[in-house]
């Protein structure tokens, strides 16, 4: 067994699939399902079963990976130290950002970082911000934005926005005309929110029950702007950040503070425990400086 086939081994893993995984390699599926059979037979184990569409880890194919990611992170860090000790100041990063924040904070930060570091390359990963900390905890990976407090394990992090939430309202509502408008008067309303994997999908849920009721969730979406549709066609209402309220056409919809204040923290978290290449150090300094020092990427402008 080697590196690369321990890389396909964790991929396939990671997306429980073997389509998504040859996807993100950028490799044909016939190539990464002959060599998970060719593990298998080296290995005399089965690693993976199908349960209906799913394929799912056996016994022997859990230890395995989780011993593959091991190794496999151990010969990134190795690799990531030569490429220092040669000083070239390259290297490749690999960012997760949640689609609801991505255009609004790092075009500006990314450009600018490309330009001071022309030989390091970005590939960005979208997600929610639950999966992008669990990837960078896993080490797929090397920094990305989540919502603090963090709920994993073993990441630093810096701040760099602190809003809240207000509530979106079709323009028809009975409370759209309020200046403010008390969480517990919205327990009989149809709910439109983003994905479970989504902090903000537990976080709104979570003060919704402390106050005394469960939101009926009716449409779920990773996309703000979609949200924002259902929103406005009367389909539901939403929680929504300042910063994605500030982007909505406020013609279509009603926005209104909300009490309890809901808080919605921004930072970028990395592995405090893992070596950091170069560019990794380097984007995270930069990010910090960018983000944490100017108002125009904390939407205080």
């Amino acid at each position: 067994m080697d590196i690369k086939q321990m890389q396909y081994l964790i991929e396939v893993a990671r997306h429980r699939s073997f389509t998504r995984a040859a996807e993100a390699l950028f490799i044909t599926q016939p190539t990464i399902s002959k060599t998970v059979k060719g593990l298998e037979d080296e290995l005399g184990v089965v690693l993976f079963e199908r349960i209906g569409k799913k394929i799912v880890l056996t016994d022997a194919g859990q230890l395995i990976v989780s011993k593959a990611q091991q190794i496999v992170a151990e010969y990134q860090n190795m690799a990531a130290e030569l490429d220092d000790l040669r000083n070239m100041k390259r290297g490749h990063l690999r960012i997760g950002l949640p689609p609801m924040v991505g255009a609004s904070f790092f075009p500006s930060v990314i450009g600018k970082f490309h330009e001071r570091y022309p030989k390091i390359t970005i590939q960005l990963f979208e997600d929610g911000a639950k999966k992008v900390e669990s990837n960078v905890v896993e080490g797929a990976l090397d920094a990305g934005v989540a919502v603090l407090p963090t709920s994993q394990e073993g990441l630093a992090s810096f701040p760099f926005v602190e809003e809240r939430l207000h509530l979106v309202l079709p323009p028809e509502h009975h409370l759209s005309g309020r200046d403010q408008v008390h969480l517990k008067e919205l327990a009989e309303d149809d709910f439109v929110l983003f994905r479970k994997d989504f902090t903000l999908h537990d976080r709104i849920i979570a003060t919704c029950t402390q106050i005394g009721f469960q939101p009926r969730i009716v449409y779920e979406s990773s996309q703000w702007d979609l949200i924002s549709e259902m929103v406005a066609v009367g389909l539901g209402i939403t929680l929504l950040p300042e910063t994605i309220c500030r982007e909505i056409d406020d013609e279509r919809v009603r926005i209104v503070p909300l009490n309890p204040v809901i808080p919605w923290k921004l930072g970028i978290v990395w592995r405090e425990d893992r070596y950091l290449s170069f560019a990794t150090r380097e984007w995270i300094q930069f990010a910090r400086e960018m983000l944490v020092t100017s108002t125009d990427y904390r939407g205080e402008a």
